[in-house]
């Protein structure tokens, strides 16, 4: 039999996702982006590392709420991902009405939202206590939601009230109950992660959920989980306020491109591999496990 060729029916920067009947399958590719531009470079492994975090994640988090996460293993999904091209970057998932409020939490002040709190002591309209430093843990987490832009357009961060309201719009009558049950997911999730984070060496500064509602309503936790790309992973190790942290992510790659203005976006090889033993490194310090055993 022919193997059927499949396309996407979204496609991100960095992932794809494929309709399969009564679930979807989403792809991370070893695409990596930065300043919203996607790469020359492929960054192999990237993406089996990020769907098998998330995975280590949805595993260690299913009794705070359920979600999406069917299989990672290719042999489940169609013959056109039984493939190198496809294996271990392939998650099946359970079909949803995502909500469109991406729910980011913060643990520590740090990016745009050190930038806020320098201009007048807020972050997205939340008070802060006076005299916090960079990078500082804060008093307690907190809750900043963002709507979910259009691709080409920047997420626009709004207030819990706000929150309730956009989800009003699309679910008559139940704004509210789905926007405080996403914010008390999403706080729940960071706490628990986070506390287990550090006790393996890494910090959790912020990061953001996405959910969305199954076909009984239930809310579901979906997208990907805590990986470096949706996620700022600090080493506890040299851990100090007052100043910018390094990061597992794509600090490499942007730092350089800041320095190479004139690279159009083709990087060094030796950044690519500092950045995939980063992501590496992040993997096997949260999991305990060398990536691919």
């Amino acid at each position: 039999m022919e193997e059927r060729q499949m396309k996407p029916m979204k496609e991100g920067k960095v992932r794809e996702v494929y309709d399969n009947g009564d679930s979807i399958i989403m792809v991370a590719t070893d695409r990596i982006s930065a300043f919203d531009v996607i790469l020359k470079n492929k960054i192999v492994d990237k993406g089996a590392i990020l769907t098998q975090m998330s995975k280590f994640w949805f595993d260690y988090t299913k009794d705070i709420v359920p979600n999406h996460m069917i299989s990672v293993d290719v042999k489940d999904m169609p013959e056109f991902f039984q493939n190198e091209e496809y294996d271990g970057k392939s998650m099946m998932c359970k079909k949803l009405q995502m909500l469109p409020i991406e729910c980011i939490v913060r643990g520590y002040i740090t990016g745009s939202g050190w930038a806020s709190y320098q201009k007048n002591g807020t972050v997205c309209g939340i008070t802060l206590p006076a005299g916090l430093q960079e990078s500082e843990k804060l008093p307690e987490a907190i809750y900043t939601p963002s709507t979910k832009a259009e691709i080409g357009l920047h997420d626009e961060n709004i207030s819990y009230e706000q929150s309730i309201e956009v989800l009003e719009k699309e679910f008559p009558g139940k704004g509210e109950e789905y926007a405080s049950k996403i914010k008390e997911y999403t706080l729940a999730l960071y706490k628990k992660c986070a506390d287990y984070a550090l006790t393996k060496g890494i910090i959790i500064a912020d990061t953001k959920f996405e959910f969305g509602l199954d076909e009984e309503g239930n809310v579901v936790l979906a997208d990907e989980m805590l990986t470096p790309d949706s996620s700022r992973f600090w080493p506890l190790e040299g851990y100090e306020a007052g100043k910018g942290q390094p990061s597992f992510d794509k600090q490499f790659v942007r730092d350089w491109l800041k320095a190479n203005p004139d690279s159009d976006y083709l990087l060094p090889q030796d950044i690519i591999d500092k950045t995939i033993a980063k992501y590496k490194e992040a993997f096997e310090m949260l999991t305990g496990k060398k990536f691919g055993e």
